[in-house]
C-alpha cells in the first residue's frame, strides 16, 4: 500500500453555511475497566454404555470481557459537546453554481458587477472533557481554531459560552473555560503506564450524538504522523468519527490517557486507525497555557533523515538507528554547539533514538533554554555534545526531510560550481566546494540524484573536483553516502558502488 496515498484527518465536524463544505475532525476511545463477566460452558452429563455413572464434561476455559457501564456512568457526565461558530470570506463566482469558466451558461453572469468578498457563517462541532470543577476543559486546538464563539453543552443539557484560554497548534491541544461551579470531572492517568493490547474507551459526540461510547485496544504507542511530527501519538482501533475530536480516551481504570485527535484514512472515514494525544503531553500544554498564556517548545536547529541499512553500512553503524543530520542551522543551537552535517544522533539525555521520527518529539517536549546531552556518531565513534535548546516559535524543531534512495552503480557527470553558483548554494552556510550534477544515470539516478543537484560531500569529505569524488568512490567498500543539495534542502543519499 502506498503510504503517500493515505491521509491523516482531524475529527471535528464542520459545515460551511451557504456552501456545501464539510470538514472531518478526529476522535478516540477506550482502555480497560472493571466488572468483567465470566463466561463458562455449563456442565453436561454423559452416560456411558452399560453404566449409570455420569461424567462431567471437560472444563471450558473462562474468558473475561470488560464491562464499561461503571466507567460511563461515573465519567460520562464530564464529557462535553463543543459547538463553534465563525466566519469565512467568500465571493460570488459562477463556479459556485457548477459552471466552468468556458460553460455557455457562465455567459449569463458576465454582466453582473464584481461582488466583494462577504463573511459567511461557519459551524463546527467537537468534544472535550472537564478537568477541574470550576470549568476548565481540554479539547483539540483544531476544534476551536478561528472560532468567534464557543458553546459547551453538558450532558444535563445546560449550555455555556466558553472562553478560549489558549491553544497550541504543534500539539493540537486547547484549553477553554466556562463559568460554572461544582462540575463533574474526569480522573487523569499516565499514558506512560499504558500498554499495547490494553482496552481503551472513547466518549464523545460523533456527528453531534452526545456521549457516544466506543471501545477498542491500544494498537501502538509513540507513533509519528505526517505533519504532526512533535506528538508521540497513541494508536488504537477505537471507532471514531467527525465530532469525536477533543474527546477523552479512557483506560479500564476510568483514567483519561489521551485526547482523541486524528484518523488515518484513504476514504475520509474511519478505517481502523485512530490516534490520540498522550495525556502527559496534553497536561504539560495545559499547565503552560494556564500559567503563561502560551506554550514553548524546544528547538535543536537541524534537519534530519532516517538511517537505512545502506547509510548504516556507510557510516559504520552496527545497525540502522538514530537520526542522520542532513544540515545544521549555523546560527541555531546545534550549530553553536558544534554539531555537523553527517552526525548521527543516537540518544538525547540517555534516551536512545531508534528511528529519526523520535527526535523531533523529544526536542519539542523539552523546555527552551535547557541543556541536553546529545550522543552522536561521528567518524565511526561516539561523542557527546551539550546543546542549549532554543525556542521553536514557528520554525522546525528538528524536521524530517526524506529518506535515502535505492541501490545502484554510481554514474554522474559533475563539474565544479561557478563563483555565482557557489555563492547562491552556500548563501546560508560556509560549506566549501560542491559539484554541480550535469547528468545522472545508473545507480545515482536510481537513488534520486538528478541534473541540477549539488554534491557537497562524499562519505563526510567535502568535494571540490570530480577527481576528489572519484578517489573517494574508488576507496568506498560497498556504499557511498553523498550529501546532495537541491534548492534549499540537503539530504544524504546512499549509492551502491559495487
Amino acid at each position: 500500500m502506498n503510504i503517500t496515498k493515505k491521509s491523516v484527518l482531524s475529527l471535528s465536524a464542520a459545515a460551511l453555511i451557504g456552501a456545501a463544505v464539510f470538514g472531518v475532525p478526529s476522535g478516540w476511545f477506550m482502555d480497560r475497566y472493571a466488572h468483567a463477566a465470566t463466561i463458562a460452558a455449563p456442565a453436561t452429563s454423559v452416560q456411558s454404555a452399560g453404566s449409570a455413572a455420569t461424567q462431567p464434561a471437560p472444563a471450558q476455559p473462562s474468558m473475561a470481557l470488560p464491562d464499561f457501564t461503571a466507567l460511563v456512568d461515573r465519567y460520562g457526565p464530564a464529557v462535553v459537546n463543543i459547538a463553534v461558530t465563525g466566519h469565512t470570506k467568500t465571493a460570488f463566482n459562477p463556479r459556485n453554481f457548477g459552471f466552468a469558466p468556458n460553460d455557455p451558461f457562465s455567459q449569463f453572469f458576465r454582466g453582473f458587477p464584481n461582488v466583494s468578498p462577504r463573511n459567511m457563517p461557519t459551524h463546527g462541532e467537537g468534544s472535550g472533557f472537564i478537568v477541574s470543577s470550576d470549568g476548565v476543559i481540554l479539547t483539540n486546538a483544531h476544534v476551536v481554531d478561528d472560532a468567534q464563539q464557543v458553546t459547551v453543552k453538558l450532558t444535563d443539557k445546560r449550555e455555556f459560552t466558553a472562553k478560549v484560554l489558549g491553544s497550541d497548534k504543534q500539539s493540537d491541544v486547547a484549553v477553554i473555560k466556562i463559568d460554572a461551579k461544582n462540575l463533574p470531572i474526569v480522573r487523569l492517568g499516565r499514558d506512560t503506564d499504558l500498554k499495547v493490547g490494553q482496552w481503551v474507551v472513547a466518549i464523545g459526540a460523533p456527528f453531534g450524538f452526545d456521549n457516544s461510547v466506543t471501545a477498542g485496544i491500544v494498537s501502538a504507542k509513540q507513533r509519528a504522523l505526517p505533519n504532526s511530527g512533535y506528538v508521540p501519538f497513541i494508536q488504537t482501533d477505537v471507532p471514531i468519527n467527525p465530532g469525536n475530536s477533543g474527546g477523552p480516551l479512557f483506560n479500564l481504570s476510568g483514567e483519561v490517557v489521551g485526547i482523541n485527535s486524528q484518523i488515518y484514512s484513504q476514504t475520509g472515514g474511519y478505517q481502523g486507525l485512530a490516534f490520540a494525544i498522550p495525556i502527559d503531553v496534553a497536561m504539560d500544554v495545559s499547565h503552560q497555557i494556564q500559567a503563561h498564556g502560551h506554550v514553548e517548545h524546544g528547538k535543536l536547529g537541524v534537519t534530519i533523515q532516517e538511517v537505512n541499512q545502506a547509510l548504516a553500512d556507510t557510516f559504520g553503524l552496527d545497525k540502522p538507528k538514530g537520526a542522520l543530520v542532513a544540515s545544521v542551522d549555523a546560527e541555531g543551537p546545534a550549530g553553536h554547539a558544534g554539531m555537523k552535517s553527517g552526525d548521527v544522533i543516537l540518544a538525547v539525555n540517555g534516551k536512545a533514538i531508534a528511528q529519526s521520527l523520535e527526535l523531533p518529539m523529544m526536542i519539542a517536549q523539552s523546555k527552551p533554554g535547557t541543556t541536553v546531552k546529545v550522543k552522536v556518531w561521528r567518524d565511526r565513534s561516539e561523542q557527546t555534545i551539550d546543546v542549549k535548546l532554543g525556542n521553536m516559535n514557528a520554525e522546525n524543531v528538528a524536521s524530517n526531510d526524506a529518506n535515502g534512495g535505492r541501490h545502484g552503480k554510481l554514474g554522474i557527470a559533475v563539474r565544479p560550481l561557478s563563483p555565482e553558483e557557489r555563492e547562491q548554494a552556500n548563501a546560508q552556510s560556509n560549506d566549501p566546494g560542491g559539484l554541480l550534477v550535469e547528468d545522472s544515470s545508473g545507480a545515482a539516478a536510481d537513488a534520486g540524484i538528478q541534473s541540477g543537484d549539488i554534491v557537497l560531500s562524499a562519505n563526510g569529505t567535502p568535494v571540490k573536483s570530480a577527481a576528489e569524488l572519484n578517489r573517494i568512490v574508488d576507496k568506498a567498500n560497498h556504499h557511498i553516502a553523498l550529501l546532495v543539495q537541491r534548492g534549499n534542502t540537503r539530504i544524504f543519499v546512499p549509492v551502491t558502488v559495487g
